[in-house]
């Protein structure tokens, strides 16, 4: 058989397999860069789980870590996300240094979480909440001025529930040992005294203590 000639590709039709062939690149990158960051994200934190690093800075102006600076004590890490979410945050607060006064084996910090336009503010926000705090607490407040989204997804903050204070349990090794998000609760207050109990941290040590 005589070959038929080739019939030459129109400069149109280079074109657009050219363009589809680098299109179809570009999906792959982006598939690819989706994936990667899928995997990256913040997978939601369990009773169980260590406490993942949270750097900020006390209010008497050092730098903080947590778990780090709780290592050793069982300790009710406060975190709200909103302006609104400090009288949850400040109720649940009250409530558990009057619980645990004099008891040497715990510790608490409450942890306000700034993001957005707020973090422009913060030598006005450290200020003022200097200010309002006594300075015997100014270590048991830690600022923070980024990651807010991370620790939104690691505590399933939404906007039915973005004022609420978000509360963790952290034993003496800085593992998760009870978790509640909400307004002061009698209920769950009792239940996290239980929790402590259960730690060797409950009031009945700091009765101890004080002997």
């Amino acid at each position: 058989m005589i070959p038929l000639p080739s019939i030459p590709e129109s400069p149109v039709s280079w074109a657009l397999s050219t363009l589809t062939a680098r299109l179809a690149a570009v999906a792959l990158v982006v598939a690819a860069a989706t994936v990667v960051h899928a995997a990256s994200d913040p997978v939601p934190l369990r009773v169980g789980q260590r406490f993942p690093l949270l750097d900020g800075a006390f209010l008497s102006g050092r730098k903080a870590a947590l778990p780090t600076a709780s290592e050793g004590k069982v300790a009710l890490v406060m975190m709200g996300f909103t302006y609104e979410s400090r009288y949850p945050v400040e109720a649940w607060g009250g409530w558990f240094r009057k619980l645990t006064a004099g008891n040497p084996e715990v510790t608490s910090f409450e942890v306000p979480m700034i993001g957005g336009l707020a973090k422009l503010g913060k030598w006005f926000i450290d200020s003022g909440m200097r200010k309002a705090t006594p300075p015997e607490l100014h270590e048991n407040v830690i600022t923070v001025y980024s990651g807010s989204g991370d620790w939104k997804k690691r505590l399933g903050v939404s906007p039915a529930n973005e004022n609420d204070a978000f509360l963790l349990l952290l034993d003496r090794q800085g593992t998760v040992r009870w978790t509640h998000h909400g307004a002061f609760d009698k209920a769950r207050a009792d239940e996290l005294a239980r929790v402590m109990d259960s730690l060797g941290a409950g009031a009945a040590t700091a009765a101890v203590s004080d002997r």
